[in-house]
This record gives C-alpha cells, sequence and structure tokens, in this order.
C-alpha cells in the first residue's frame, strides 16, 4: 500500500503558470501510477485579479482541494492578502487531510510555506518533503529588499531552517541549490536533485523555423533569430544582451526575438524603442501546444541569471529549449548552474554578465555557422534524452517516495 501523497502549492491546473504545470504533471503521472495523490491549491489564477475556481474536483485521478482567495486581488496589497490566505488556510486544510504516514511535499509558494507545514506534519505524524524552487528569505535579499537583510531576516532564515531539519527529504532543483541547503547543515544524503523538466512528449525538434510564425511576426525566413521565451523576471539579466543587440544593430540577417512577458519585459521593451533598435521583435506568451513552433522561430536561444542568484533559482526554461533541439546562449556565470550543464555538452555557449563584446562575436559565430549551430541544437535534446526528460524525474520521484515510505515503515 503507497502512502498518500499531498502537494501544495497555490497554483494547480487549469493554471499555466509554471510552477503550476510541473506540479500538474507530477500529480497526474503519479495518479497513473496507482498513487494516492491530492494537491491543495488556491481558488485564484496566476496573473488574474478576480475569479475563482472550484473548492473540490477530482481531475485525471488526482483530487484537489482549492482554499479561500480575496476575490479582489488588485495591487501589492491584494497580493500579499493572496499569500497570506494561502499560507494560513492551507496548513488548516492539509491538518483535516493528512494521516498518519502522509507525505507532504511543499512547494516554495508561496515562500516558508514548509514552516507552518513542519507543525502540521508533526502533529500529524506525517512525512514531510520541501520542494524548493527557490530559496527564501535569500532570493529577497538578492533582490535588495532591505528589510529582509536585517533581523527580520535572520529569524525568516532560522525558521525555515528549522523546518527543513525536520523534513524527511528535502528536494532542489539543481545541484548549486543542494550545495547551499546543505550549507545549512542537511546532511547531503537528505537532499535530493530532481531538476524541473519540460513538456517534452510534445516538445519535439521541428526540421524549419516555423515560417508562418516568422511571417506573422516580421521576421524574414532567411534570418539568423536569437529567441527568448518564457518571463522575464528580476534575477534574470537583460542589459549584455541589449548591448549585442546594439552593437549587432547593422547586421540586418540578425533578429532578436522575445516571447512571454514578466516585470522586466517591459523594461526591456522600452529601451529597445528608445534606442531605436528595428532587430528585436516583442510578442505575447504562446499557447502551451504550440510551444514546438514557436521554439522553432529561434536558431538559438538565450537564458540568461544574475550571478547573486546561483544557487537559488534554476532556469527551468532551459530544458524546452533543449526539448526543442535549438542552441542554448546562457547569460550567467561562467562556473553556475545553467554553465555546468550545456557547456560540457556542446549544447550551447555561456557569456559572463556584462561580457557584450563577447556575447556579440558568440552571436555572430552562431549566425555565421549556422551547421554549428544546428549541431549544438541536436546536443541539446541529446543532453535532454539522456536524464532530463518528465519521464526521469517521474523515476526519480518514485524512487523518493518510496525510500521515505520505507525509512517511515522501518521506524
Amino acid at each position: 500500500m503507497f502512502a498518500p501523497i499531498i502537494f501544495l502549492n497555490r497554483f494547480y491546473a487549469p493554471d499555466h503558470s509554471a510552477t503550476a504545470q510541473i506540479l500538474t504533471d507530477l500529480a497526474v503521472d503519479l495518479a497513473a501510477q496507482g498513487r494516492d495523490v491530492t494537491v491543495i491549491a488556491s481558488r485564484g489564477l496566476y496573473g488574474q485579479d478576480r475569479g475563482v475556481l472550484p473548492r473540490r474536483e477530482t481531475t485525471a485521478g488526482v483530487t484537489i482541494h482549492r482554499v479561500t482567495t480575496p476575490r479582489n486581488r488588485r495591487g501589492m496589497a491584494g497580493r500579499i492578502a493572496a499569500y497570506l490566505f494561502y499560507l494560513l488556510l492551507a496548513p488548516i486544510a492539509a491538518a483535516r487531510i493528512a494521516r498518519r504516514g502522509s507525505v507532504l511535499v511543499v512547494k516554495t509558494d508561496p515562500p516558508l510555506l514548509s514552516v507552518p507545514l513542519a507543525i502540521v506534519a508533526r502533529l500529524r505524524g506525517a512525512v514531510l518533503i520541501p520542494w524548493l524552487q527557490d530559496l527564501y528569505p535569500e532570493v529577497a535579499i538578492a533582490y535588495g529588499i532591505g528589510i529582509t537583510q536585517g533581523p527580520l531576516g535572520r529569524v525568516l532564515t532560522g525558521l525555515r531552517n528549522r523546518s527543513l531539519r525536520q523534513a524527511a527529504r528535502i528536494v532542489a532543483i539543481g545541484e548549486l541549490m543542494a550545495d547551499r541547503v546543505a550549507r545549512i547543515g542537511i546532511e547531503r544524503d537528505h537532499i535530493a536533485v530532481i531538476p524541473n523538466w519540460s513538456n517534452d512528449a510534445d516538445i519535439v525538434p521541428l526540421a524549419g523555423h516555423s515560417p508562418d510564425l516568422r511571417a506573422a511576426w516580421a521576421i524574414p525566413p532567411d534570418a539568423f533569430v536569437l529567441a527568448y521565451s518564457g518571463n522575464l523576471g528580476r534575477a534574470h539579466e537583460y542589459g549584455t544582451v541589449l548591448a549585442a543587440a546594439t552593437a549587432l544593430r547593422a547586421r540586418a540577417d540578425i533578429v532578436f526575438l522575445f516571447v512571454g512577458g514578466g516585470h522586466m519585459s517591459e523594461q526591456l521593451a522600452a529601451q529597445v524603442a528608445a534606442l531605436g533598435l528595428t532587430n528585436f521583435r516583442f510578442v505575447p506568451y504562446q499557447p502551451r501546444e504550440k510551444l514546438s513552433e514557436s521554439l522553432a522561430t529561434g536558431n538559438a536561444h538565450w537564458i540568461s541569471l544574475r550571478p547573486a542568484f546561483e544557487g537559488l533559482i534554476v532556469p527551468s526554461k532551459v530544458f524546452g529549449v533543449c526539448a526543442a533541439g535549438r542552441a542554448v546562449v546562457a547569460v550567467c556565470a561562467l562556473d553556475g548552474e545553467l554553465a555546468r550543464l550545456i557547456v560540457p555538452a556542446g549544447a550551447g555557449v555561456a557569456v559572463a554578465p556584462g561580457d557584450s563584446a563577447a556575447l556579440a562575436d558568440a552571436i555572430v559565430v552562431l549566425a555565421d555557422d549556422r551547421v554549428k549551430t544546428a549541431a549544438m541544437g541536436r546536443a541539446a535534446r541529446t543532453l535532454l534524452d539522456g536524464g532530463y526528460t518528465r519521464a526521469h524525474a517521474l523515476a526519480r520521484w518514485l524512487h523518493l517516495l518510496d525510500t521515505v515510505s520505507g525509512d517511515t515503515a522501518a521506524q
């Protein structure tokens, strides 16, 4: 008999945010394996100020409980209220559902969710597994949020660390994140590294470069396109790409494509307009079912991470690029998670943030040698298929859950 699994995260399908998609994939896959899977989410949708989802439903074998969320989530006050509602009500729901031996898998939206769930696990005799998508309050400190850098930050860190020490296992999504967790006193064999994944069964390498989309987006069919797909947030860096695009503005055959949104995307678009650059294209998010076609518009994709966030965040969009069989241009610390992943595999190149001349040179090399660029794309897909698919992640999760259940039974 398998132990019941209870996932906690603010968002779940039909929400399309990244954390919701990853959780939905795993919950559905585990249910298909005969596991008893429950998800406790909120009734809201990511980025939507109004509207609520059903309180309870069962989809694809997964039971979904949704706790109350503010009906009006506009502005900063509304977003904070949504965080606090879930942070208070989700642990209460978990305490009602969990029983001795249940496995509580706790993601990090909202931050520090493992703190109250550690109390629930102790009271109910349940097993706690924090699933770290990022590390708070360290991320807030890296953002420069002053209030987290003093006594409050130390208190929050201490509470978070205590909850992690209580956990049966901790899941980190990258090796450098696992190293950071180990430095707070967690034994390394209690930390499982399970990277996030892409929808690699549906995202497949296409031979061409989506001529219909290129035409719709005013991109010449034979241009070299350096694309970006997804969210551009505060942890990501765009100044290096902007400077490289400025240096390459005379190359009419090189186009920079941005597909998505995020906190920093509007700033990037404004600076592109202010500089009068005509080599950028900006288009909105594309439906998940069109990702193969959308990602194929690029000959290569750039992905960035500010060095201060190494080990705190892992840009999991890299796996979608690899699934599409496209070369990766990583603007990141040269000894960081992305560089360690793609460079040894021959799946792309890495450039240090701020080195726009090196980035411009790398783009020119890729644009002028399409055979080399295509070979990097094939290497990217080979890298993914060798250990980073959704099926690989499921196998790692099954092993982890069975190991934890075995440990509990032996106690």
